[in-house]
């Protein structure tokens, strides 16, 4: 007695044949596909992938540190107001270069110098009592205590003089460098408490930059030493500038050392506050090998690259992935730190073509003639 399956049954049995047919055959094809790599054949039919190459060679490479830093004047203030009182003169305009000890705003002094000349009359008073006092008191006609009492009153007539002119001069506000002049921030008649500000004055003939340095970095890095300063202004040079401030000690936060260095003859365009980036050029590194960086392949564990092994009369050998570390980059150019040597033919152009074992045949140097 035959027994059929059902025919529901039987369309899912025949779909799960087909599908173990095709795994198969795929199974199989990515073996032979596999085998011919490893046999030294390539992509196609077999034959080599051509690829160019460039023989490493030690040689001497420039060190540069760059770091972020931000300009400053080396004299910057805001001016404001030392005591109370109203705004009775201004003397300046927005922007004005002024020199040391010019008169920029006055406070109303009118009661200082009211006191004031009361105060003057007085100590002329108290000059002429004492005079009279040393006279009397040395034919003897005047006792020692009563001269020593003029003596106080003329003293204390003095003081009163002097601390009136200070309030006074603490009411006038005056330029303490040469400098130019920022936004004014008073207005004629109003009223100002201690430490209201005034307006800013800059003075733009030295700028300094302000910049960081690893730790790992600052024992090569010295008082005196040249760097070179970029604000990335449109149609500016970078400027040279020398580094004149270390600080001591290491930031706990960040491990980088605070360094100061001076601008040499800033032009008007550089402004304090502006960011610049720092190039500080270091000794030339010696025997470095440097490679394209195009001829980096990037993968999860990191740089690596194809070297071309066994190579023969015919230019054909074998390919090998060497994982490498980069120290930093020169321009279009890789400094390789570990991973390669002196000598090693490296391939710039067609790696990411190549298994590896795979058979390359080198069809152009890079570098070499």
């Amino acid at each position: 007695m035959t027994t059929s399956l059902p025919p529901r049954r039987s369309a899912g049995w025949k779909a799960s044949a087909i599908v173990l047919i095709i795994i198969a055959l795929i199974s199989t094809g990515l073996w032979f596909w596999r085998a011919s790599l490893n046999s030294g054949g390539g992509w196609q039919g077999g034959d080599p992938i051509d690829v160019v190459a460039e023989r490493l060679e030690a040689q001497q490479a420039p060190v540069i540190l760059q770091a972020l830093g931000e300009l400053r004047a080396a004299r910057q203030v805001m001016l404001s107001a030392e005591v109370a009182g109203r705004v009775a003169r201004i003397a300046f305009e927005p922007g004005q270069q002024v020199e040391r000890g010019s008169l920029l705003a006055s406070l109303d002094d009118s009661l200082e110098q009211a006191d004031l000349i009361a105060a003057r009359s007085n100590l002329t008073f108290a000059k002429e009592q004492l005079e009279r006092a040393r006279t009397l008191s040395a034919s003897g006609a005047m006792s020692r205590e009563l001269q020593q009492q003029r003596q106080a009153e003329y003293d204390a007539s003095r003081s009163r003089v002097e601390l009136l002119q200070a309030q006074i001069r603490q009411k006038h506000l005056r330029a303490p460098f040469d400098g130019q002049l920022g936004i004014r921030h008073i207005d004629l008649g109003q009223y100002l408490n201690p430490g209201d500000q005034a307006v800013s004055l800059t003075d733009l003939s030295e700028l300094q930059v302000n910049f960081e340095v690893p730790q790992q970095e600052l024992a090569r890095v010295r008082l005196g030493q040249t760097v070179t300063v970029d604000a990335g202004l449109a149609g500016v040079e970078p400027a040279s500038a020398t580094i004149t401030a270390i600080e001591p000690q290491v930031a706990k936060d960040t491990r980088n050392a605070a360094l100061q260095a001076t601008l040499e003859s800033p032009g008007e365009q550089w402004l304090p506050g502006m960011y610049a980036s720092v190039r500080i050029s270091l000794p030339a590194e010696s025997d470095a090998l440097l490679l394209p960086a195009t001829a980096l392949v990037t993968s999860a564990s990191g740089n690596l690259v194809v070297v071309v092994r066994e190579l023969n009369d015919e230019s054909i050998g074998r390919s090998e992935q060497v994982p490498v570390t980069v120290s930093r980059y020169i321009g279009e150019q890789a400094v390789i730190s570990q991973g390669l040597a002196a000598g090693d033919l490296v391939v710039t152009e067609g790696q990411l073509r190549i298994q590896p074992g795979a058979s390359v045949k080198v069809v152009g140097r890079g570098g070499e003639q």
